[in-house]
C-alpha cells in the first residue's frame, strides 16, 4: 500500500504532494513502482495536527481519486475517519476505506462502509482525534490492541459489514510508547493467531519510533529503519505494508520472498 498524502502538513514529506498535479504525479509513480494499493489521505494525523472541514477534505481527495481511477488500474483506498468523505471517495472510485479510528470517530462510518461494499481497514488507537497520540505506559499493549480490534469488529458486525471485507492494522505510531510499538512487532504473530480470519496491515514507514531508535530526526531519511521494521513485520505475519518508499520496499520483499523465511 503506497501512501499518498495530499496535505500541507504531513509528518513524512512536509506537504511535498499537496496540490492536485503533484499528488496525481506521485500517485501514478507509486503505481508504476509496484504499489498494490494507493492510499489517498487528505487530513494529517501527525501529532499536533488539527481537524479540517469535511468539505475541504473532500475537495482534496475526490478529484484526485477520480483521476487516478482513470489513469491506472491500481486500486485506491481512502484514508479518512469521516463518513461523508468515505462516501464521496467511494463514489469517485475508491474501493477500500482505511479508517484510523476503527469506526469510532464517526458514528455514521460503519453504515457508509456497509452500504458501499468497499473493503475496510480497522486500525487500533485510543481516544479521539485530539488525544490519539497520548500514551499510557501501564497498558499491556497486546491485550489493549486485541480489545480494540474486538470493539471495532463488533461495530462492523452490528452494521452488517461482511467479515471477508475487513483488514486489521495494529496502529504503530498511535497511542503507543516505543517499547509498546516494538512489542507489537515482536509479537505480531500472536495477534495474528487471535484474529486469524483477518489480513493484517502494518504501517511502520518513517514512523517516530524509528527516529527514537536511530536518532534520525528527519522522517525522509528513515528508509533503512523503515525497511528493517517492514521486513520484520512481514516475517512475523503482516500481509500488507503501508509505505512511503514503494520501489525500495518491493525490492526488499522480493529478496525476502526468494530467501523463503517464514
Amino acid at each position: 500500500m503506497g501512501i499518498l498524502n495530499t496535505t500541507p502538513d504531513s509528518f513524512s514529506d512536509g506537504g511535498k504532494y499537496y496540490g492536485f498535479d503533484a499528488a496525481l504525479a506521485r500517485g501514478l509513480e507509486l503505481a508504476e513502482q509496484g504499489a498494490g494499493i494507493i492510499d489517498v489521505g487528505g487530513e494529517s494525523t501527525r501529532p499536533g495536527s488539527k481537524r479540517i472541514t469535511t468539505a475541504d477534505e473532500i475537495d482534496r481527495v475526490v478529484p484526485l481519486i477520480e483521476k487516478l481511477r482513470q489513469e491506472t488500474d491500481t486500486p485506491v483506498s481512502i484514508d479518512t475517519s469521516k463518513a461523508e468523505v468515505a462516501k464521496e471517495a467511494v463514489k469517485a472510485g475508491a474501493s477500500i476505506i482505511n479508517d484510523v479510528s476503527g469506526l469510532t470517530f464517526d458514528a455514521d462510518m460503519a453504515e457508509v462502509v456497509a452500504e458501499s461494499g468497499a473493503g475496510l481497514v480497522l486500525m487500533h488507537l485510543k481516544g479521539n482525534f485530539e488525544t490519539m497520540h497520548e500514551k499510557d505506559h501501564s497498558l499491556d499493549i497486546i491485550d489493549e490492541v486485541s480489545a480494540g480490534f474486538e470493539r471495532s469488529l463488533s461495530i462492523a458486525e452490528s452494521a452488517g459489514i461482511d467479515k471477508d471485507r475487513i483488514c486489521l492494522d495494529i496502529g504503530i505510531g498511535f497511542s503507543k510508547t516505543l517499547e509498546q510499538s516494538l512489542r507489537l512487532l515482536r509479537q505480531l504473530r500472536e495477534i495474528k493467531v487471535r484474529f486469524q480470519r483477518f489480513p493484517m496491515l502494518v504501517g511502520v514507514s518513517r514512523k517516530s519510533f524509528i527516529g527514537l531508535i536511530s536518532g534520525e530526526n528527519n522522517p525522509e531519511k528513515r528508509l533503512p529503519g523503515s525497511l528493517a521494521a517492514g521486513i520484520a513485520a512481514v516475517a512475523a505475519g503482516a500481509d500488507i505494508l503501508r509505505v512511503h518508499d514503494v520501489s525500495e520496499t518491493v525490492q526488499a520483499l522480493k529478496v525476502l520472498t526468494s530467501i523463503g523465511i517464514e
